[in-house]
């Protein structure tokens, strides 16, 4: 050391150190809010007294809302349409004035000599034009009509017919439909416009109104879990 370097304080031995700085706004702020955040994280990850989060609950609410609302027009017809046929008259004095997508009608014709089949819900069913109408019929296939997926089908059954059913214009009608539709303008060389489901009445598709109750009682459920799992988070802060 030389003659001019001050000499430095030793330090006690076992003597602490000398204390931090006390932390500045800013930190205090940040340290705080970062508190915050987690807490909310946990508590927003805790369950419910049912194994559900507010957050599971709410995914759950809005996808059964979605599948709901995917359903209004079969909903609006198995609940609200009238249960009384629209007529719309026979060969020679059609009413297609009176044609309402969605609605109950009867229509009296003749199948067009060609039909076109496949499987619906396990059912064989076949899809034939109406003679001079716009309208295309998806039926059950008769005893006559005996087809299996991979055989040449039959002719449709040449008889006429009074037939009721469902009527939906082509835009409303289910995307299983659109082949149906293609075939038969490419055969026939006319647009068709509705087509017909044949037995198809309102109210009477048990099957979907039980769906739609287990989707209701679904979304009522997480209706529910997602307003008392709110609730209890807000009550904890």
């Amino acid at each position: 050391m030389s003659e001019n370097e001050p000499a430095s304080t030793p330090t006690p031995e076992g003597a602490s150190p000398a204390p931090l700085p006390p932390p500045t706004a800013v930190e205090e702020r940040r340290d705080d809010r970062e508190r915050r955040i987690a807490e909310l994280e946990a508590r927003l990850a805790r369950p419910t007294a049912v194994g559900v989060t507010p957050l599971v609950a709410a995914v759950a609410l809005a996808f059964s809302v979605y599948l709901i609302w995917g359903q209004r027009a079969d909903l609006e017809y198995q609940f609200t349409a009238p249960k009384d046929a629209i007529d719309l008259g026979s060969e020679g004095a059609y009413r297609f004035d009176l044609a309402q997508s969605n609605r109950y009608v009867q229509v009296h014709g003749a199948p067009s000599p060609r039909g076109w089949f496949f499987i619906e819900r396990n059912t064989t069913v076949i899809v034939v034009g109406i003679i001079d109408t716009p309208i295309i019929l998806r039926r059950p296939t008769l005893p006559t009509e005996k087809w299996s997926p991979g055989e040449t089908p039959p002719r449709p059954d040449a008889r006429p017919f009074t037939v009721k059913g469902r009527l939906l214009s082509k835009d409303d009608a289910p995307p299983r439909y659109i082949d149906a539709f293609a075939e038969y303008e490419k055969w026939s060389g006319a647009p068709a416009k509705w087509i017909l489901l044949q037995e198809d009445k309102p109210g009477g598709d048990l099957g979907g109104q039980a769906w739609v109750a287990v989707l209701g009682a679904f979304a009522a459920l997480n209706a529910w879990l997602l307003v008392r799992g709110t609730m209890r988070f807000f009550k904890r802060g």
